[in-house]
């Protein structure tokens, strides 16, 4: 329940900075912006005013915007303060507007918990803003956006009224089979759109490991013998010295991340342990630690050294490998037609041969594994764990002829509910504190 306090924090970013603005939210809105800027300003206007402490004292001279509710963000009145981003300013402001009685400081995602619980966002729109406010790249941007604006939720919806209306018709066949007013026979077009429903789902969800790379990364992992020149790779494609590279077999011994933004998608490479027979105890760790990495991958960078070739012994895996040959600086130019055909890509961090076609491939096995950006996938496994229990209830129900029409039309209900869950359309107070828990401060 949202209680009666009114809300503050500080809702831009990290200070110093040329602008900070404090949002505040709540019943004592009106009141505190009469009393720190002596008297009521427009609304929806940005008005330039100084405020004042309740001695008189100016505390900073900025921009203040009041948004009368429910025509707010969180549906209540809401205040905007835009002063100076100085560390000081923004706390002398924060400690006289939280000084007021019935205003205190917002905890974590309570401004948008006020949001969800007016009304004004439900629980797909509200993580769809979380992830806005995390993007880091143009595909994670466009994603959010999309389900922020309720193409998400509108789907779950439109399914959640299909059954609604599947639901009504049985029961209707059941409890008035006798009145003219009822259609007659209606399973059939009934029972075949709840067939389509599970095709329909069934579609949906398998999108959902598209939506974990957009989310979360595009996993490549790099695999090798020792000194196959993963950890120079590793550099060359960061730019920097993130991994020890030396002659010695066996530096790397644990695993290096590194996130690239190839295209607007975001791509997680990984540098191992180089994997060889008889390593030491700590390198051994190393090595399990590549495989089981290599065995969540979505790509596979398999390393060989051209000027001194060494088998290794790969996990066998179904996941994509391209196989590079690496040191092609030191052949002298001599690549002949055998070495081309067994490496897809022959390259040298040295003279940066090969490099940009094999982040060229890369970027292109990452945009088609995340699909089309714009598709409405499921952006959470809360989402695919609910529309899978939804299945099951539909599938029970399409099959259960023997069980008769009543339970039949249960399992459309509970159904039903299933999709209302990710939505927050029934009571999902159990799972809201997970849910806010993950915004900032201030949001």
């Amino acid at each position: 329940m949202i209680s009666g306090d009114s809300i503050v924090a500080l809702s831009s970013g990290r200070l110093p900075a040329g602008v900070a603005v404090l949002r505040l939210s709540g019943p004592k809105t009106r009141f505190v912006i009469e009393t720190i800027v002596c008297g009521m300003v427009k609304e929806r206007a940005a008005v330039l005013r100084k405020f004042k402490a309740a001695d008189g004292t100016v505390l900073d001279t900025g921009l203040v915007v009041f948004f009368p509710g429910p025509a707010s963000f969180t549906g209540e009145d809401v205040a905007e303060f835009h002063v100076h981003g100085g560390r000081a300013v923004v706390a002398r402001m924060l400690e006289t507007i939280a000084g007021f009685d019935g205003i205190r400081h917002a905890e974590p995602g309570e401004f948008t918990r006020r949001a969800f619980l007016n009304g004004k966002l439900d629980l797909v729109e509200t993580e769809a803003l979380a992830d806005l406010v995390n993007a880091e790249t143009e595909a994670q941007r466009r994603f959010a956006v999309q389900n922020a604006e309720g193409a998400q939720s509108e789907l779950y919806q439109r399914w959640r009224r299909r059954l609604i209306h599947a639901r009504a018709m049985i029961e209707a066949e059941i409890d008035f089979a006798d009145e003219d007013d009822v259609p007659g026979s209606v399973s059939d077009t009934v029972w075949s759109d709840v067939r389509s429903m599970i095709s329909e789902i069934e579609h949906h969800v398998a999108g959902f490991h598209a939506a974990e790379i957009i989310r979360d990364g595009f996993e490549v992992v790099i695999l090798g013998a020792p000194n196959a020149g993963k950890s120079s790779l590793f550099n060359a494609l960061a730019r920097r010295d993130a991994a020890i590279v030396t002659d010695e077999p066996g530096t790397t011994r644990d695993l290096l991340e590194l996130v690239l933004d190839l295209g607007g998608l975001r791509v997680r490479l990984t540098d191992t342990a180089g994997l060889r027979e008889a390593p030491g105890k700590v390198e051994a760790i190393g090595i399990e630690k590549a495989r089981a990495k290599a065995g969540r991958a979505d790509l596979l960078l398999l390393l060989r050294d051209l000027t001194d070739p060494q088998e290794t012994d790969l996990p066998a895996m179904t996941t994509p490998a391209l196989r590079v040959g690496t040191k092609t600086d030191l052949l002298d130019g001599r690549i002949g037609h055998e070495i081309d055909g067994r490496y897809d890509f022959v390259i040298s961090v040295n003279d940066g041969t090969g490099l940009d076609a094999l982040l060229a491939r890369i970027e292109r096995l990452a945009a088609d594994a995340a699909g089309v950006v714009g598709d409405v996938l499921p952006s959470r496994l809360r989402h695919v764990e609910l529309l899978a229990a939804a299945n099951q209830h539909l599938v029970r129900a399409t099959e259960g002829e023997a069980a008769g029409q009543e339970l039949r039309a249960e399992e459309l209900r509970l159904a039903a509910d299933r999709l209302g869950r990710i939505v927050g359309a029934i009571d999902v107070e159990d799972m809201l504190d997970v849910i806010f828990s993950q915004f900032c401060i201030g949001k």
